[in-house]
């Protein structure tokens, strides 16, 4: 008797283990579907223009020359440049949203 259950019991912990296996490791990997930092990747299409970013914040500095941008596209983050009294500001705005996530310099 003892044998009989030997013989059942190894085959079905060895089934036991293996099921949950593949969870573990799909759990460990990424999906595709967050950033880096593990935020939820965003799907709402392409961002913004630069033309629609200029309309919204360029405005929004009142005195300030507008020098340009750099686009990064692996942040899809806009900085824009702007000058005001001999000072340098930089203006780090959301490509989907155009929201203002940083200003830095005054």
């Amino acid at each position: 008797m003892p044998s009989a259950m030997k013989m059942l019991v190894t085959p079905i912990l060895c089934a036991c283990l293996a099921a949950f296996a593949p969870a573990g490791t799909a759990a460990a990997q990424p999906d595709g579907h967050q950033d880096s930092d593990g935020r939820p990747r965003r799907q709402a299409g392409p961002p913004l223009s630069v033309r629609e970013i200029e309309r919204r914040v360029v405005p929004r500095l009142p005195g300030a020359q507008y020098l340009g941008f750099d686009y990064d596209p692996a942040t899809e983050v806009y900085t824009l440049k702007f000058l005001r009294n001999g000072s340098v500001i930089w203006v780090d705005v959301d490509g989907r949203t155009g929201a203002i996530v940083r200003k830095t310099g005054d």
